[in-house]
């Protein structure tokens, strides 16, 4: 039955990209940016309203009111693709997601992924990548945008670790922005390229806003890294999963 629900979510997920990134496509050089905006906020929360009803799959938010008012530069845990979904639902309406370059060339996609102003690099590129993220960053967050970053560069399975790259953190000294690091457990649940979907309940843990102000990169990363991974670990594991299903 986990499978068939997975499956029939599946088909949901790309419907649902190739409608609203139709829409995007066909509205996105005639509205204003906020218009694209609530597209792709509304796509992220018919799927996680489709994760719940199909797969039975939903989340619980913690220290919600940490979110501050003004823009920030997320650090966030990557295990899955629900994170993905659920940021775009649950954040402010203007963000601007680091993302790797391949996305753009997905049909319908990533066409209408350009629409909403990423930042997309090359992550062979070395430090031209790190170049652009602070560049583009930069003028984004100026303009009022929040800038999404998974620092460890792709999804990683529970109970393992990936060093976190520095862009974000040099953007935030750079900028002089606040950094709000983001932790979870969805990959527990939604593993990384799995086509299962586990029901459950997805913790997710807005941390507290750091101040950068006389900050180095290294420092920031360091912080973030910390409070991000000692959070995770504390969140219920696979086994504790399986146990509750029982």
């Amino acid at each position: 039955m986990i499978l068939f629900r997975s499956f029939l979510y599946q088909l949901f997920f790309i419907g649902s990209s190739i409608l609203f990134s139709s829409a995007i496509l066909l509205i996105g050089w005639t509205k204003p940016a906020s218009a694209v905006s609530r597209l792709g906020r509304a796509w992220a929360r018919a799927n996680l309203v489709a994760l719940r009803v199909i797969c039975r799959l939903e989340y619980r938010l913690h220290d919600f009111e940490r979110l501050p008012c003004e823009p920030a530069i997320v650090l966030c845990k990557h295990q899955s693709a629900w994170e993905t979904i659920a940021l775009r639902a649950l954040l402010p309406l203007e963000q601007t997601w680091v993302l790797k370059q391949e996305l753009m060339h997905i049909p319908f996609f990533g066409w209408a992924l350009s629409y909403l102003q990423p930042i997309a690099i090359d992550r062979s590129a070395g430090r031209r990548a790190v170049t652009k993220v602070i560049r583009e960053g930069e003028r984004l967050l100026g303009e009022g945008r929040w800038v999404i970053v998974f620092p460890e560069g792709t999804r990683v399975a529970p109970g393992t670790r990936r060093p976190y790259a520095i862009g974000g953190a040099l953007l935030a000294e750079r900028t002089r922005c606040p950094v709000l690091p983001i932790a979870h457990n969805a990959g527990c649940f939604w593993g990384r390229r799995s086509l299962i979907k586990r029901p459950g309940t997805i913790d997710l843990v807005i941390g507290p806003l750091l101040s950068v102000q006389g900050m180095k990169a290294a420092e920031i990363n360091a912080i973030a890294e910390r409070w991000i991974e000692s959070t995770v670990e504390k969140l219920p594991n696979p086994n504790d999963v399986q146990e509750s299903l029982l």
